[in-house]
């Protein structure tokens, strides 16, 4: 009879644990139902892995820090990136791969900087700015009007509102310029000191790509540190996803009480 009421009582044990959902064969701390460490850590690994492959071959969000490309891009615009238009870079490497596309003038270009020995902390950053030429192009300016294989190009209304600076500006830095000026174009020998709005003709060399602020006269740009390598560019900015008030605003926590609600999703042009 002990027996019996042994096995009865395992029975009725076992009934009672399924239906509170429990394995009879299990106790109740047992670990029995739910993924396991292995399985959570697998997942976790896959989704950095799906991120970092996106971050590096696809698509890259980037601050604007700097009033340099006003009034096309503001200071506390997020941009996303397309890397994989113009051929993604292999991180560590000094390779890139393929892309779809190649950069054109008049692209908003992000860009790894040519060496910028006047800032040692951070010498070659990441930039961005505008395409204005290309390799086999003559450039120059003449009172602060950029001109591109003879022809003025001139920037549209909103970028001609920038504040203007001073155009006789000279720095040792422009100097670099001297081994690629050019004599006896339509645009008249190189002036003996380079200045922001009085510069070249130059000729972009083969492979090069020369990039210009649309805020010309707030704009560290290829006028001071000179011609790009190709391989130096890593993607196409697409659109604005977030933006706020990064220099201007008087509010606490401006980048939750002052965005820029009108410029999200802003396509870049």
């Amino acid at each position: 009879m002990a027996s019996k009421k042994s096995a009865s009582s395992r029975s009725g044990s076992a009934v009672s644990a399924l239906r509170a959902g429990k394995s009879a064969g299990k106790s109740a701390g047992g670990s029995g139902h739910g993924p396991s460490l292995w399985e959570n850590t697998k997942a976790v690994l896959f989704t950095v892995a799906v991120f970092l492959v996106v971050r590096t071959f696809l698509l890259e969000a980037y601050r604007i820090p700097s009033g340099s490309m006003i009034p096309t891009l503001l200071i506390g615009d997020w941009l996303f990136v397309n890397k994989l238009a113009y051929g993604p870079h292999v991180p560590f490497t000094a390779i890139n791969l393929p892309g779809y596309d190649d950069p054109e003038r008049g692209d908003v270009v992000v860009f790894v900087s040519p060496n910028q020995v006047d800032q040692p902390d951070d010498p070659t950053p990441t930039l961005v700015k505008r395409l204005v030429a290309v390799g086999g192009d003559t450039v120059w300016m003449r009172g602060g009007l950029f001109y591109l294989n003879g022809l003025p190009q001139r920037q549209g209304f909103a970028a001609s509102q920038n504040p203007k600076g001073d155009g006789g500006f000279s720095h040792p830095l422009f100097l670099w310029q001297k081994p690629f000026e050019v004599k006896g174009t339509a645009a008249g020998d190189p002036p003996a000191q380079p200045t922001l709005d009085d510069w070249g003709p130059l000729v972009v060399p083969p492979g090069m790509l020369f990039m210009l602020g649309d805020n010309r006269y707030d704009s560290k740009d290829g006028r001071y540190w000179g011609f790009v390598p190709r391989e130096n560019v890593r993607g196409r900015p697409v659109f604005v996803y977030y933006s706020y008030r990064a220099d201007e605003s008087d509010r606490p926590l401006p980048f939750l009480t002052d965005i820029r609600w009108g410029r999200i999703g802003d396509i870049i042009r």
